[in-house]
């Protein structure tokens, strides 16, 4: 019987030091032919055993080489699944990867990730680069290890409340406070799953994208599927296509809002007549409920306001809604949040680390786009965000919870109460947690390990 350590997994390495690793799993019946068989029932009601017997005699691979890409037949390629591990990329490429509504994976927590070891990307290649990355590296680890004592002064364990539970609540608000100081050129893994069709399509963007590394990244992804792949991934490119994303994709890229605001309802697009339709819905629906998919027929809203980068990284996973991938610069002043919670002489530190580091940054001549690299996490960028009532409600609710950081539970609690003012009067109900900014060991809680 074939075992987990058995499986040989196809890799091929980044120009950045990571690797791309695509994901065998072991089973005869592989993506392209699970594909094959979908299709062949779609077509026949023959059963699925008379399918795996035509797939048992003529395979695979011709069928998906003339039926997905020769004919075009792209609803076959949602039916073969891939799985993909992508380690050793920047978070700035890691956010482009994700910034598409049918990515589905994870990507490593900055909790979880000893940034004493971790590579930061430096596309610079100067010892200049690196001077500054080492330097935010410094920085971040003094703080980390001062500010678990100043936590636990701070919010003292209760006799009710678990010791080892305590103790990673309070490392890991420690963390939500230090990554602020984290440069965006930090290096992460991430798990990308989806069908071919997605990773086919993505990748039609991706390899014009404005960061030389997400565009190697994009051409060592397409090798590694077409020699996993092949069948699935030999189309052919057309010149009027490439011509077109090379001119749209880097001005779509990234999102600099000219005339940036704290917070607003900016665009209200939601029917109000139509609305009143779902009003039993709407004020009947308990906690931890998500509104019917239908209410999305309503309308949409769109709002916009100022966030730092380390909390658009999660509000980014709401891929229900648009959310334009932000710039960041240091146009937009970094989050006073992360400076209040420091005490007073790390503070000043900071704010002396900050400055320093700013105008060596400028030094480097860069473009915007990998200047990014070295920019810090904490700094705010302007966020522009769209969707439809069911979406933004999920992500009000969820977000605005003690165990939530505390910037983007900030700005999800007046999204919340914006939604329930513009809409309340229509019916529109929000469960919101009243004692929303408390210290919660419950974040304690939120880990991956293995038992012993």
């Amino acid at each position: 019987m074939q075992e987990i350590s058995d499986l040989s997994h196809f890799t091929l390495p980044l120009k950045s030091g990571g690797e791309i690793i695509v994901l065998n799993t072991g089973s005869l019946i592989t993506p392209e032919a699970q594909a094959m068989l979908g299709a062949l029932h779609s077509r026949s009601t023959g059963g699925l055993r008379s399918h795996l017997e035509v797939l048992g005699k003529k395979g695979a691979d011709s069928f998906m080489k003339s039926f997905y890409v020769g004919y075009g037949h792209k609803s076959i390629g949602d039916l073969a699944h891939i799985g993909v591990f992508i380690e050793g990329v920047s978070m700035l490429a890691a956010k482009a990867l994700q910034d598409f509504p049918l990515y589905n994976g994870q990507e490593a927590s900055t909790r979880y990730v000893d940034f004493a070891k971790q590579t930061f990307i430096n596309p610079a290649g100067t010892d200049q680069g690196t001077e500054i990355l080492e330097a935010w590296r410094s920085f971040y680890l003094q703080g980390l290890e001062r500010m678990i004592e100043v936590l636990s002064e701070r919010y003292p364990r209760q006799e009710s409340e678990d010791e080892k539970i305590y103790a990673k609540a309070i490392k890991a608000r420690a963390f939500d406070t230090m990554r602020s100081f984290l440069p965006a050129g930090a290096s992460t893994n991430l798990a990308w799953f989806g069908n071919v069709r997605q990773f086919g399509d993505r990748l039609l963007t991706l390899r014009h994208h404005p960061l030389a590394e997400v565009q190697d990244i994009a051409a060592t992804l397409r090798t590694a599927l077409l020699e996993t792949h092949p069948s699935s991934f030999s189309e052919k490119e057309y010149p009027a296509t490439e011509s077109y994303n090379a001119g749209a994709v880097p001005s779509l890229a990234y999102f600099n809002d000219p005339k940036p605001v704290e917070f607003e309802l900016s665009e209200d697009g939601v029917d109000r007549a139509l609305l009143g339709e779902y009003r039993a819905m709407l004020e009947g629906r308990p906690p931890k409920t998500e509104l019917p998919f239908e209410v999305r027929e309503c309308g949409t809203a769109r709002f916009r306001f100022l966030l730092d980068f380390g909390s658009f990284r999660d509000l980014q996973r709401h891929r229900a809604v648009i959310t334009r991938m932000p710039l960041l610069t240091t146009a937009h002043g970094f989050e006073p949040w992360y400076l209040y919670e420091l005490p007073e002489d790390l503070r000043s530190q900071a704010q002396a680390c900050l400055s320093a580091q700013t105008e060596k940054i400028q030094a480097l001549g860069l473009s915007a786009e990998e200047t990014q690299y070295y920019l810090p996490m904490g700094f705010r960028t302007s966020i522009r965000i769209t969707g439809d009532l069911r979406a933004l409600v999920y992500l009000a609710e969820i977000r605005a919870t003690s165990t939530v950081h505390p910037t983007l539970r900030i700005r999800a609690r007046q999204l919340g109460d914006s939604l329930r003012e513009a809409y309340g009067p229509h019916g529109l109900v929000l469960h919101l947690e009243d004692d929303f900014d408390r210290f919660d060991i419950k974040r304690g809680t939120h880990d991956i390990t293995v038992k012993e």
